[in-house]
């Protein structure tokens, strides 16, 4: 197929639409939203956590009583109504054990719509190294296997001509990040040119993403601090992985 980039064990593919194609493959599938699910998740599942992917339109209350654990509330809401939110610094306070249902339209729901498949990871610039070493080990084993590296995006508020999917710099630097120690590998040309974005940007990854359209988004709603977390590059070792709906270390 013209799209599929199957001449190659290493891909990348954007959005939701990439998640379903990369899943009916039987690709292993790295789903990357590094402002915010992403970070969000690596961070709660290195404090010992637990984390439930689900969309939007979930009942986040209904599946926390069910899990026995707590739902996630919008940023504004903390701590008014929740600890937790997509903000990775709520998570920094999360107890080794603890269950949070986390919705976004991103990363949470292109997690949740690739639940089926036999390896799904979520990868971010915080633990790329640890993300790329379980994929080699994955690709290692089976010479069959491939890996679908997702770049989330982000959604406009209003949606144009060209839908509702968004450009996201950040996941771009987050999926070369993971892809750059993945060179042993075939890649696609769209992941070799994904890899070189982020050697060139790597000795900038902060001001990048502070001055990137979702970072800015977040700085002037008042949480630089979410952006300057996400920047840190391989902080953590740790790797979410999806276990019967839910992510905890693989």
């Amino acid at each position: 197929m013209y799209f599929s980039q199957e001449a190659y064990r290493c891909r990348l593919e954007w959005g939701r639409r990439g998640v379903a194609e990369a899943a009916a493959r039987g690709d292993i599938l790295v789903i990357i939203d590094v402002l915010s699910f992403s970070s969000a998740t690596v961070t709660a599942i290195a404090r010992g956590g637990r984390i439930y992917p689900c969309p939007l339109e979930a009942d986040t209350a209904e599946l926390a009583r069910r899990v026995q654990g707590v739902a996630a509330v919008w940023r504004r809401k903390v701590p008014q109504e929740g600890r937790f939110s997509l903000s990775p610094a709520t998570m920094l306070s999360l107890e080794p054990g603890m269950c949070v249902v986390l919705a976004s339209p991103n990363g949470a729901t292109c997690s949740h719509y690739g639940r089926s498949v036999s390896h799904l990871l979520v990868g971010s610039l915080l633990n790329a190294q640890a993300v790329a070493d379980a994929v080699a080990s994955l690709l290692a084993e089976n010479e069959q296997r491939a890996v679908s590296v997702i770049a989330c995006g982000e959604r406009w508020h209003e949606p144009s001509e060209d839908g509702t999917l968004r450009f996201a710099l950040e996941d771009y630097l987050g999926a070369g990040a993971i892809l750059s120690s993945l060179d042993t590998f075939s890649q696609s040309p769209e992941a070799q040119v994904c890899v070189g974005a982020f050697r060139q940007a790597r000795e900038q990854l902060p001001e990048l993403l502070q001055g990137s359209y979702s970072g800015q988004e977040l700085i002037q709603a008042g949480f630089p601090q979410d952006v300057e977390h996400a920047a840190r590059l391989d902080l953590y070792s740790c790797v979410p992985a999806m276990r019967e709906g839910f992510l905890e270390q693989l």
